[in-house]
């Protein structure tokens, strides 16, 4: 059967549990474990609101945005539960699908909530003084910055612990714009590493692309389809070089083995021989976690 468009990941789709306007009353959701915490973010994005909603096994709270959609939507981020719905849809109607999909939500923020609790880096908390993982290290942000550029005080692609990201931003900027500002800051970074990176392993392997981007999957540190295109997932600017390099050459060889057979294996190792410590670190982590970082 010919290939078409495949792509080979390392990981599966993402969660998200879009469901239309229920009709009838919730079912009930077997009891499982203690409450989990779903607290109000510290501020919320523009035109959206807060809304909780009580289940047979707890209260849910929520984010609720409003958009032109024709069902609802359901996912799970750093912030916990967004509900984005339909102008038309009631009140009534989201809090009766939030109800419905209670097993769902709480499996999601259980696995969430006990991430957070092993994971080490999960202390950002986008403030002055707040530190972020880059490139294996550890950074710290600053606020306050004059001008209208953020200023990284060390070696942009050899920091060292310590180092500082001033950003340009008040003193009092909210999580969300520090948030964002740093993601935008670590993906400009991630362009332009992953890019040299590629360009440098695809010389030695002697391999073309169609073409690269970034990601932001929930599930995937990369993937490539058969029409040789490859995507890099930005939070990987969180790890050491030798795992970003690791996750290239991986999707790199798929481009001659669109599997993970051995002969697969064999491309990874002739193109990065001593590999195996990079994908067994990485292993360790899922995409799924990063975005609490």
């Amino acid at each position: 059967m010919p290939l078409g468009n495949k792509q080979l990941s390392l990981f599966e789709p993402g969660d998200a549990a879009p469901v239309a306007p229920p009709p009838a009353p919730p079912r009930k959701a077997a009891p499982s474990g203690a409450p989990i915490p779903t607290v109000r973010p510290p501020s919320l994005p523009s035109g959206a609101r807060w809304r909780e909603v009580q289940t047979h096994q707890q209260i849910i709270g929520f984010v609720l945005r409003r958009s032109r959609r024709k069902s609802i939507g359901l996912v799970i981020n750093d912030d916990g539960l967004q509900v984005t719905a339909p102008n038309w849809v009631t009140l009534a109607q989201i809090d009766a699908a939030v109800q419905e999909k209670t097993r769902w939500i709480l499996d999601k923020l259980r696995w969430r909530h006990e991430r957070q609790q092993h994971l080490a880096m999960v202390d950002t908390h986008w403030k002055e003084g707040a530190r972020v993982p880059y490139f294996g290290r550890r950074i710290e942000l600053g606020l306050g910055h004059p001008g209208h550029a953020h200023v990284f005080s060390g070696q942009r692609f050899a920091p060292q612990d310590g180092d500082r990201l001033l950003l340009a931003l008040p003193g009092d900027a909210d999580h969300l714009r520090v948030r964002d500002s740093v993601h935008a800051w670590l993906q400009a970074g991630a362009t332009e590493w992953f890019e040299q990176r590629m360009n440098h392993f695809l010389a030695a392997s002697g391999l073309t692309i169609k073409r690269w981007r970034l990601s932001s999957a929930s599930t995937r540190w990369g993937s490539c389809s058969s029409d040789g295109s490859i995507m890099l997932n930005w939070r990987l600017i969180h790890f050491g070089p030798d795992v970003i390099d690791y996750v290239i050459v991986h999707e790199i060889a798929h481009l001659r083995q669109m599997n993970h057979s051995k002969d697969f294996w064999r491309e990874v190792g002739r193109i990065l021989p001593g590999f195996e410590p990079a994908r067994d670190a990485l292993r360790r982590h899922d995409p799924a976690s990063l975005p609490l970082i």
